[in-house]
């Protein structure tokens, strides 16, 4: 979700104290933003295993990096995105050759349990047992209709349908024009609901 002015300004305000050498801060940054970070790797990658990894690399990257993040003009979450999404790009290229998959980026954010805690899982299958089945065979499909989708299309559907990001931070992160993120979102939802509509076909 996009962040509003007081969250950033939360946020950034645990980055400052962060950066000051406060442990604590550090924790909060990881407990309130590992959820995004895993949504993303998840998607990219189409594994939990590997969604884990990745979200531990990336955590160590935004460690590493933190002090070049400009507290007093920046989005946190929008920064944390493009660099996640920059460390992904660089672990397809590494393993493409292994994928057998059609592009590049599996999705941004996970539809609803994609990428909860064991404990909101829990929670949730408790909650309507059938439903949760029906939840998972969609999200299912609707993941295996996303790795078939051109890449850069891909991600700016992800970004604004399942991370419902702006169009000006979708821009920022993948560097391109507004024009264009709209343009390939248009194009990319048309794309994905033709593939849903050949995997109903073939189900039914």
């Amino acid at each position: 979700m996009p962040a509003n002015s007081d969250s950033v300004e939360e946020t950034n305000a645990l980055v400052r104290r962060c950066l000051q050498g406060d442990g604590h801060a550090w924790q909060q940054i990881v407990e309130t933003q590992h959820r995004r970070v895993y949504g993303l790797c998840y998607r990219f990658t189409g594994s939990a295993g590997d969604a884990e990894d990745l979200t531990q690399d990336v955590f160590v990257k935004v460690y590493r990096n933190l002090k070049t993040f400009d507290v007093e003009r920046g989005s946190f979450p929008t920064w944390l995105t493009t660099l996640t999404r920059n460390l992904l790009v660089d672990h397809f290229r590494r393993t493409r050759n292994e994928q057998n998959t059609h592009s590049l980026d599996a999705g941004w954010e996970d539809p609803d349990g994609v990428s909860s805690s064991p404990a909101d899982k829990l929670q949730t299958q408790q909650a309507d047992p059938l439903k949760n089945c029906m939840d998972r065979e969609l999200q299912a499909l609707v993941q295996q209709a996303l790795l078939q989708v051109s890449p850069e299309l891909r991600e700016a559907v992800i970004l604004r349908d399942l991370k419902d990001m702006d169009y000006k931070e979708i821009a920022e992160v993948l560097r391109i024009p507004e024009g264009t993120v709209k343009s390939r979102i248009s194009r990319g939802r048309m794309e994905l609901a033709r593939l849903l509509e050949r995997t109903k076909r073939q189900v039914m």
